[in-house]
């Protein structure tokens, strides 16, 4: 670790740290630390939760600029470390943009959803052990409205959210952000006002000048079209909506949308945590390099993200009985269609053929960029079919000769014996769990390395290596 005061360092990934003047006031200096709230929310936010998970379980990659996601031309950012976002690199921004933002130094991995699924069950599973009510809202943040802190202090507070940061650190690895305030709204404005690796908790005393002075787009459900709404009016901030009668903010953004976040940006948020509502739907989609043309190159692509669906399916634990295919053309359309089951499975060769069940031509519906396959009808309740045969029957079209779909950008495609790409977690019988750094003109380098050993040694072999095989990725957590 950098020889920085502890006070003036702050952790920006998995074992990173980078330096910078303290801004956290301890509790007990604030002047509002004996103020007290009738209920405190909080929101916690992990940092840089996929990005941060990559250099938890490659270690090689802590303290770099990693970019997790797609590296075709239609390839985007899942997830940016820190040192990544000093670049001004983002999610949701074009990978080509993020390259050439961040340089040579960019380091580019392909998304591992199964680790990052498991992490964030490890993570809401220490906050259930302390706050029995989470609302998650993503892999990576919740809401909490722990008991013991009706009526509590300011500086009660803050040493409870210190507890639950160090506890996900200690179970994880991974660190945290929180956000404290009187409602959901200030929670998730103060969790972004401590990221990365910090908590900020806002008192009463305070809530309505700092509400003020924000941008009116920070309000929760202020999109774009609003923001430029009210910008038209000349209304920039949150403290300028506030001021508006609530009868104007209602005629201006629509009769109860405009009251509710009217009532938000006065700081009324009596919003309730409550535990969400189980997926209605389990899907999975890939966004292809190469448009698909042809019904041959279609099938494969299907088969794969009902595979793929499928294993979240498995986690979840209940069975599908409607199955969903979604396609997005070239020109950004979007067309899906659903086969329903007459019982709930889980049952993938029967699931999957439902999906190829529901496919369209692309020389009749046009170039397909993506790909999706999602199941719904989820119950707990299983049934297996009398006649499996015929469920499991494919479209009587399906050439079983047909190519390999093109090469999507999120999931690695099965590729043959000796062929390696970037990212892909490997196993070596005499050096264990590994992950490919590079490969071509013959060769393979490996780093070895899992988020127990450490900065591991990199090594190189013949690309046709007996030896090397595919791993699960869930082995870089051990």
């Amino acid at each position: 670790m950098p020889s920085v005061p502890a006070g003036c360092r702050r952790r920006v990934g998995a074992g990173a740290y980078i330096a910078l003047v303290s801004t956290h006031v301890p509790a007990e200096a604030r002047p509002d630390a004996a103020v007290t709230a009738r209920r405190w929310v909080l929101h916690i936010d992990m940092d840089a939760f996929f990005a941060s998970a990559e250099q938890l379980t490659r270690p090689t990659l802590r303290g770099r600029p990693v970019l997790v996601g797609g590296i075709g031309q239609r390839g985007v950012v899942a997830g940016a470390s820190y040192e990544a976002r000093v670049f001004g690199a983002r999610s949701a921004m074009p990978m080509h943009q993020a390259r050439r933002l961040v340089g040579v130094s960019a380091v580019v991995v392909p998304p591992r959803g199964a680790v990052y699924s498991v992490l964030s069950g490890r993570v809401f599973d220490a906050l259930r052990s302390r706050v029995p009510v989470l609302e998650t809202l993503s892999f990576d943040e919740a809401f909490a409205e722990p008991a013991e802190l009706a009526g509590a202090s300011v500086a009660r507070v803050e040493e409870y959210c210190a507890m639950l940061r160090a506890l996900v650190l200690a179970r994880t690895g991974l660190t945290a952000s929180i956000g404290a305030g009187t409602g959901k709204q200030l929670a998730k404005i103060g969790s972004g006002l401590a990221k990365p690796d910090g908590m900020r908790v806002i008192s009463p005393a305070e809530q309505h000048a700092l509400l003020a002075g924000l941008p009116v787009r920070k309000l929760w459900g202020i999109g774009p079209v609003a923001e430029s709404r009210l910008r038209g009016l000349g209304i920039e901030t949150v403290g300028a909506f506030a001021a508006l009668p609530e009868a104007e903010a209602a005629s201006i953004l629509g009769g109860s949308v405009g009251s509710a976040l009217h009532r938000l940006a006065r700081g009324i948020d009596d919003r309730p945590v409550a535990e969400r509502a189980e997926a209605k739907q389990i899907s999975a989609e890939n966004t292809y390099e190469r448009d698909i043309v042809t019904l041959a190159d279609l099938r494969p692509a299907i088969t794969a993200m009902a595979a793929s669906a499928h294993r979240r399916l498995e986690r979840d634990g209940r069975a599908a009985r409607t199955v969903v295919l979604k396609l997005k053309k070239s020109d950004m359309s979007i067309v899906t269609r659903s086969f329903t089951l007459p019982y709930a499975t889980t049952e993938l060769s029967t699931l999957s053929a439902a999906a190829q069940r529901s496919a369209i031509d692309p020389t009749e519906l046009g170039p397909i960029r993506l790909v999706g396959v999602g199941y719904g009808g989820l119950t707990m309740v299983r049934q297996e079919s009398l006649f499996p045969e015929l469920d499991q029957a494919m479209p009587a079209d399906i050439d079983t000769d047909a190519v390999d779909a093109p090469e999507p950008v999120v999931e690695q495609p099965e590729l043959p014996v000796g062929q390696w790409l970037p990212g892909m977690d490997v196993r070596h019988p005499e050096f264990g769990h590994g992950w490919v750094q590079g490969a071509g003109y013959g060769v393979v380098t490996v780093r070895f390395e899992t988020s127990s050993t450490g900065p591991g040694p990199a090594r190189t072999f013949p690309a046709d290596e007996s030896g090397l095989s595919r791993a699960d990725p869930l082995a870089s957590l051990d």
